[in-house]
């Protein structure tokens, strides 16, 4: 059997695939060797948050650039935020799981916890939202997202926080049903790492002014200066130093963005590389979606399990697959997360090019039965 090789074997779930045109040299009117709080940059910053505005639809919510990916800013919130009530924690994957543990063990909040089995999702409608609620949008380690938004009532008297990261930009999340959204730059927009986003509605401002968490916060987590909210922040007023350089590469994606279609033209890449993916598993007996409800199945984050009964060890077996197609240069970095159930890991989002997912699904053929021969 013939195999074409794709343009791009990068199918990394973070940091993932940069936007199809990207060139090194389109960064270079970046104000670098300047202080980011100088008019340029300062200019610039607005502009990335002005330009997710208007990319993801979000109203008159606050928008942040803040330290440490998406990570830096969930633990923001978190840490900001929590304690005032009771607290309902939601995890069917590794990165939720990390948050359960940061408001039990260190936190010390009461709270409940609801997990699920990596392939399935809570039910988010069994939730008490008179608690503050914590969850992932789309599991990046599970490949289950959110169906909807409909579970989460319009009168609740605790905040959702919301990790957003393999979601945004990828999948159409309900702004009145979120109190806090976080996500990072490296994920569906393939920008480089080590900021977040912050997006705060204004129930969740409301609780930022009228709530002190009885913990110290150290100085990158503070978002209030004297009981009133820091404006700054959310005007491009870093709390500490960010790239310009990684800056200027994330309008230059936000750009890219607005030119396939906005929103509607990222969700629609994403899901036609997704729905490649699901044909391919339809037709072969030995590979299947480790999500098991259609509807929940991610189309970003794609986690994939082999099926096959001649298969002893699981994760060598898969292990040697990812081998064998990173050796031939068809697919890079697609081992399932370390936490998560032997099998694969596809990136789906949009900066990922459709036709590169078909090119590579002939080698995963060609792997699967190579290493099943050997």
């Amino acid at each position: 059997m013939h195999r074409q090789r794709g343009t791009n074997p990068r199918f990394s779930s973070g940091p993932c695939a940069k936007i199809p045109t990207f060139d090194l040299n389109k960064l270079a009117s970046a104000p670098l060797g300047r202080s980011h709080r100088a008019a340029p940059g300062k200019a610039k910053l607005l502009a990335a948050i002005e330009t997710t505005r208007e990319v993801l639809g979000v109203a008159d919510y606050r928008i942040g650039i803040v330290p440490a990916s998406d990570t830096g800013a969930f633990e923001m919130a978190m840490w900001s935020l929590l304690g005032e009530r009771p607290a309902e924690m939601v995890a069917w994957e590794s990165f939720g799981a990390g948050w359960v543990t940061d408001v039990v063990k260190q936190l010390k909040i009461e709270a409940t916890v609801h997990e699920a089995d990596y392939g399935q999702i809570v039910d988010m409608a069994a939730l008490n939202y008179d608690n503050d609620v914590c969850f992932t949008w789309n599991g990046t380690t599970s490949g289950v997202r959110m169906p909807n938004g409909d579970a989460i009532p319009a009168d609740r008297a605790g905040l959702t926080l919301c990790d957003a990261t393999s979601a945004a930009f990828a999948q159409d999340l309900p702004w009145d049903k979120l109190d806090v959204t976080t996500f990072s730059w490296q994920k569906v927009l393939g920008g480089e790492a080590a900021h977040g986003m912050l997006i705060l509605s204004p129930r969740a401002v409301e609780r930022l002014e009228s709530y002190a968490p009885a913990w110290p916060l150290p100085k990158i987590f503070r978002l209030t200066k004297g009981g009133k909210l820091n404006e700054g922040i959310f005007k491009g007023e870093t709390i500490n130093t960010p790239s310009m350089l990684c800056v200027e590469d994330y309008l230059l994606a936000l750009d890219w963005a607005k030119s396939v279609g906005g929103l509607k033209g990222l969700i629609a890449r994403a899901d036609a590389n997704a729905q490649a993916i699901f044909d391919f598993c339809e037709a072969n007996d030995w590979i299947a979606n480790l999500a098991e409800d259609p509807a929940t199945r991610s189309n970003t984050s794609v986690c994939l399990k082999f099926t096959d009964d001649r298969i002893i060890d699981g994760a060598a077996f898969a292990k040697a697959v990812a081998k064998r197609l990173a050796d031939e240069g068809v697919a890079l970095d697609i081992g399932a997360y370390r936490d998560a159930p032997a099998g694969l890991r596809i990136w789906c989002g949009g900066t990922v090019e459709t036709a590169d997912i078909e090119a590579m699904l002939p080698w995963l053929t060609w792997a699967f039965e190579a290493e099943i021969n050997a």
